[in-house]
């Protein structure tokens, strides 16, 4: 049985991102179908502009280091006489690892060629080098729960003497491997974003599948039978070793392995030059046994365990651990968010005070009508995906991300910080600084929440919630019943209505001044405010606006208007909860107590001063003062961060000083 073996390595501290405000925008995917029939109208080869033929595709660090003197970028047709995107023989579809450290990547591409219909999903197969030929080309990968369609070029970086510096056939004139990683690269911000990665992400990138992983040191005692269902249900394998292998052990079971590099095989036993093969028959000899430096070789099952760290199974179906082949399995995914202040709570054994301030997703496990196992627990596999702000896969080390299972009675609502004080999850909490958490349950039928959360609290970034079960229900969980935003303001400014609304707008003005704030903002009709008509003045939008704009350039962008908007939804939400007599201003002691409901630790001091600065002569704060207050403290407390070097202190230039102290 196949497997595709990577060096593991571990990911090199990189600093974080300056703020929570700094937009990321997604590419738009390009028009494959469109863009060809234009090439051969004007009878042109394709430039693409969005992932130029330069330094700037390859990356900014380390690995332009590692480039040929006078790299040229050059397409396929000058690099070989009759070059061939697909090769029609099976063999001719290895491949060999370039400069760049991703053989991760590579093992998973490798993998792919064993099923023949899931590769021809990602690479499509009626591209070619002759027929209807523009230079350009495209692949389809699983992004972060929707398929993309990424369109390249053919233009490859390549020595002054022709030869491919990245990924690049065993047979010279093959060339869908080398396009297929610059249409990685691309989705992925560069080639240097491709160094540092593990199988399973390329794996589930391939096929929007969910991961399994088996520590092998600790392997379950039906090993072998999981991986016999593996291979029959067409699930993809790689495994990842430390640097290092060496040889011992007796055989058992044999699975077959190839390294993505091409070469340097196991030198043990059932290796090619292995005695143990005159033990077999002279059929099973001939059929097994490969005497080639190819990086294709056999090894015993207890090897295997002993020199791999890590097994991940790939299932493009989730049944694999429950022995119910063949049965139809649903799938639910949820899209969420953890916000700084707001739903970034942190982890249960970490920040118990705040775990419950964590999204909440109810789920509802249903017996399926012909399962044999109806009336006992079934199978349900629950994975959480975090998605980086940045394009640049790499520009930020993963957080520790885990999630939590409590088994609960029926209920919309959301959990109450009480519940969690005085209920155990369903399973301890498993959190990994990786880009995907996999857990499988077996569970009875009933309803349960899950809780998924950062290891430590204010951390922020977006999440996938992927559930698979034989049949279920899928829900995120809405507010405390003890205090809501009115329906009017849900209605109309967090659905669709809302989306249309804006958008339309920053249409007309796809940047907005302070006036403008001013303007949408007491437009809003505030009916959560019952006893007083709220404003907001011209001096506390440029206040909330110079706080906002990143780039000084007076503006805010739709982007930074839906962080803001998301920000006065949540601090409306405190403020309310606070000004227990409705008078529509906090004191200093609803303020303090306003402050830590926002996930936030202020001194008394710090308190007070704000007070001074932000309220009245009596020292209470409005709901608009409470808003600048909250995003100053906020992006001033990002700031430090980011700039401190050991936790404790800062070192700032005079311009940096005068801008922090003067624009925000």
């Amino acid at each position: 049985m196949p497997f595709l073996a990577c060096l593991k390595k571990k990911k090199s501290p990189v600093p974080l991102g300056k703020s929570i405000f700094q937009k990321h925008t997604p590419a738009t995917q390009q028009n494959y179908q469109a863009l060809l029939e234009t090439c051969l109208k004007n009878k042109c080869l394709f430039t693409d502009d969005s992932f130029p033929a330069d330094i700037s595709s390859i990356g900014t660090g380390a690995l332009l280091r590692k480039l040929p003197r006078n790299l040229q970028w050059k397409r396929p047709h000058a690099l070989h006489r009759s070059p061939v995107f697909y090769p029609a023989n099976r063999k001719q579809l290895d491949l060999r690892q370039g400069l760049v450290e991703n053989c991760w990547f590579l093992a998973a591409l490798e993998a792919l060629t064993f099923q023949q219909d899931i590769l021809a999903a990602v690479v499509p197969q009626s591209q070619s080098f002759e027929r209807r030929y523009a230079g350009i080309f495209h692949f389809r990968f699983w992004h972060f729960g929707e398929w993309v369609d990424v369109v390249v070029d053919d233009r490859l970086p390549v020595t002054e003497v022709g030869e491919l510096v990245f990924v690049s056939s065993v047979s010279q004139n093959v060339f869908w491997g080398a396009l297929l990683e610059k249409a990685y690269a691309k989705l992925y911000g560069s080639y240097e974003d491709l160094q540092i990665g593990q199988v399973s992400e390329a794996l589930v990138d391939f096929t929007g599948g969910v991961n399994t992983r088996i520590n092998l040191a600790a392997a379950p005692h039906d090993l072998w039978d999981i991986l016999t269902r593996a291979t029959y249900s067409r699930s993809l394998m790689g495994c990842q070793t430390h640097l290092g292998v060496t040889c011992q052990g007796g055989p058992e079971y044999l699975v077959r392995l190839r390294n993505p590099w091409g070469k340097i095989e196991w030198k043990g036993d059932w290796s090619d030059s292995s005695y143990k093969w005159e033990l077999l028959s002279p059929k099973e000899k001939i059929l097994l046994r490969k005497k080639k430096e190819d990086g294709e070789f056999w090894m015993s099952l207890r090897d295997f365990q002993i020199h791999f760290v890590d097994l991940v199974i790939c299932k493009l179906t989730p049944d694999l651990m429950s022995q119910e082949d063949g049965k139809k399995w649903m799938y639910s995914l949820k899209r969420g968010r953890w916000v700084k202040g707001s739903t970034a709570g942190g982890s249960l054994r970490c920040c118990n005070g705040t775990f419950w301030m964590n999204p909440q997703y109810w789920l509802n496990v249903l017996p399926a009508e012909d399962s044999k196992r109806s009336l006992g627990s079934c199978n349900v596999v629950i994975s959480l995906m975090q998605k980086p702000s940045s394009k640049h896969r790499n520009r930020a080390p993963h957080l520790f991300i885990g999630f939590s299972l409590y088994k609960y009675q029926e209920s919309n609502k959301k959990l109450p910080p009480a519940f969690f004080t005085q209920h155990r999850p369903n399973r301890h909490q498993i959190f990994l600084d990786e880009r995907e958490v996999t857990q499988d349950f077996h569970l009875e039928p009933g309803v349960y929440v899950i809780v998924p959360s950062t290891l430590e609290p204010q951390q922020e970034s977006e999440f996938i919630l992927r559930v698979f079960s034989r049949k279920h229900v899928l829900r995120e969980m809405g507010g405390n019943s003890s205090f809501t935003l009115s329906k009017e303001i849900v209605d109309r400014y967090e659905g669709k209505i809302w989306e249309d609304f804006f958008t339309k707008y920053f249409e007309q003005n796809p940047e907005i001044n302070s006036v403008q704030l001013q303007r949408i903002l007491n437009n809003i009709s505030w009916r959560s405010f019952q006893s007083f008509h709220l404003r907001f003045s011209l001096d506390a939008c440029q206040g909330i606006l110079a706080l906002l704009d990143l780039n000084a350039s007076g503006t805010l962008s739709i982007q930074e208007f839906r962080v803001l908007w998301q920000r006065l939804l949540f601090y409306l939400e405190v403020f309310q909860k606070r000004d227990t007599n409705r008078s529509g201003k906090l004191d200093l002691v609803e303020l303090h107590a306003a402050v830590q409901e926002t996930g936030i630790s202020l001194s008394n001091e710090v308190c007070n001063l704000m007070a001074i600065r932000y309220g009245d002569p009596d020292l209470k704060i409005s709901f608009e003062s409470f808003v600048c207050f909250m995003l100053r403290v906020e992006i001033m407390g990002e700031a430090f961060r980011n700039l401190t070097q050991d936790g404790k202190g800062i070192y700032l230039q005079e311009s940096e000083w005068m801008m922090m102290t003067l624009y925000s």
